[in-house]
């Protein structure tokens, strides 16, 4: 499979419906997993050795997944954090990507997706530990071959990250209202919420390393929409 042996994975969730096929799936792709059921042992776990990636459930009793999530970042732990959430807890998703989570995935898992993601935010930790940091990042957007190059290296993103990007670096310099991004990059007969925009801004600023409150790319017009910052 290409991976580099002893990839170790911190898996938390409470349900062992879900947590006993999701750590055997892992096992069987030759992944080194340790499971916990709540998040202050799980955190015991992290502060005892570095995992390559972690997998946490939101709705963990006691301490949940959010916490986890933040305290794990407050301590210094870079590594890539998936989160696992119901299926209509979309704000969970966003405050998830917020408080330091790469990625977010909605159950039921489906295992198709789940191992591609755990790939590639250990592709994507991999690409940035081997990078160069450098001022200024350049970022490329190829919507011929839909790819997208940070400092060289290739961004994971999916399909509607990238319609979102491409998008508003379309439109450098310019505000793009969130009701034009809900008919351009999802349907022109959408109705109802935007939080789905939301979750996907979050998302996409984590993987270009582009921090809200001191963007390099993406800036916010509350309540009006995002700009495309790049000169």
């Amino acid at each position: 499979m290409g991976r580099e042996p002893g990839t170790s994975l911190l898996l938390v969730e409470d349900d062992d419906g879900i947590a006993d096929p999701l750590a055997a799936i892992l096992r069987r792709e030759g992944y080194a997993v340790d499971r916990h059921d709540d998040g202050r042992t799980a955190l015991v776990a992290a502060g005892a050795r570095r995992f390559d990636l972690y997998v946490l459930d939101v709705g963990l009793p006691g301490l949940d997944g959010l916490e986890v999530c933040r305290r794990l970042r407050a301590q210094g732990e870079s590594g890539p954090i998936l989160m696992l959430t119901a299926l209509a807890e979309e704000l969970d998703a966003v405050v998830g990507l917020d408080a330091g989570a790469d990625d977010y995935l909605a159950k039921p898992v489906r295992v198709a997706e789940l191992l591609a993601r755990v790939r590639a935010l250990l592709r994507r930790s991999a690409n940035r530990a081997g990078a160069t940091a450098q001022d200024g990042a350049a970022l490329v957007v190829d919507r011929d071959a839909r790819r997208v190059l940070l400092d060289g290296i290739e961004v994971d993103l999916t399909p509607k990250e990238f319609d979102l990007l491409a998008l508003l670096e379309a439109n450098r310099g310019a505000v793009v209202s969130r009701e034009r991004i809900m008919d351009e990059v999802w349907d022109e007969n959408w109705f109802g919420s935007t939080k789905t925009l939301d979750i996907h801004i979050s998302s996409l600023r984590r993987k270009l390393g582009d921090p809200a409150d001191e963007p390099r790319f993406i800036a916010t017009l509350r309540g009006v929409g995002y700009r495309f910052e790049q000169p």
